[in-house]
């Protein structure tokens, strides 16, 4: 039901408990009419609240789902991590070929430089064609991880990232293109990629980039957003 007609029919209840006669339908239907057109401002303040209730709920929810896939989320020992030691855990769902991530990607560098104390959990999520499952597949063998931040800065920073870009950023970091793509097709890596997916669904992740920090979902390349969280949870989180 739209907020609008949430409003009437909160209006019509009301009204009809202002007396205990029957009323004329037509009548009163012109009451709550008038009643409302003489006080607009009513319509205004009841669609607001609505909203804010529809959006408590909403993150009610989130917050319900995230909590049901935290392990998945910040603890599969399959991910790419970075400060692991961090008691505070960010989680970036990312394609490699999403301009939105290669965008963030800069500030996401930044973040891990400064935050020591900041966990950053890299999830696969190839959304944007084949090269897009080259990269994320490449980069979830060991020989891969291993310069595992070197190479998201490299890929990221690409903007035509391509099959040949791929095997360049992989020479420039000491890797064997053609060990790397054997290493690639490793069944358990196209687990890993099914998994994410999964996940993703799970807690409904609609595109990329997309972040959870503790019980907030932050969906797209909203860094100060991120930024906010990140504190939040600093703030929240056990001093040792």
């Amino acid at each position: 039901m739209s907020p609008v007609l949430t409003l009437l029919a909160g209006a019509t209840a009301a009204l009809s408990l202002s007396g205990c006669q029957p009323a004329d339908d037509a009548a009163f239907g012109e009451k709550v009419r008038s009643y409302l057109l003489a006080h607009p401002e009513v319509i205004r303040e009841a669609v607001l609240k609505l909203n804010e209730k529809e959006k408590l709920a909403e993150t009610q929810a989130s917050g319900a789902l995230l909590e049901k896939n935290r392990a998945a989320l910040e603890r599969d020992p399959r991910d790419f991590v970075v400060n692991p030691g961090g008691k505070v855990t960010v989680v970036e769902f990312f394609d490699y070929r999403c301009g939105f991530c290669k965008a963030a990607a800069p500030e996401i560098l930044t973040l891990i430089a400064e935050n020591p104390d900041v966990r950053f959990v890299f999830k696969e999520f190839p959304i944007f064609g084949e090269v897009s499952d080259t990269a994320a597949r490449i980069s979830l063998t060991s020989l891969a991880k291993a310069k595992g931040l070197d190479l998201y800065r490299t890929m990221m920073a690409d903007k035509a990232l391509d099959e040949a870009a791929i095997d360049r950023h992989l020479k420039d970091a000491g890797i064997d293109p053609t060990a790397a793509r054997a290493a690639a097709k490793d069944p358990a890596i196209t687990k890993q990629i099914a998994d994410v997916r999964a996940l993703a669904m799970s807690i409904k992740v609609e595109g990329t980039p997309a972040f959870v920090i503790g019980d907030t979902f932050i969906g797209g390349a909203d860094i100060p957003a991120l930024k906010a969280a990140i504190a939040v949870a600093k703030a929240d989180a056990p001093k040792s």
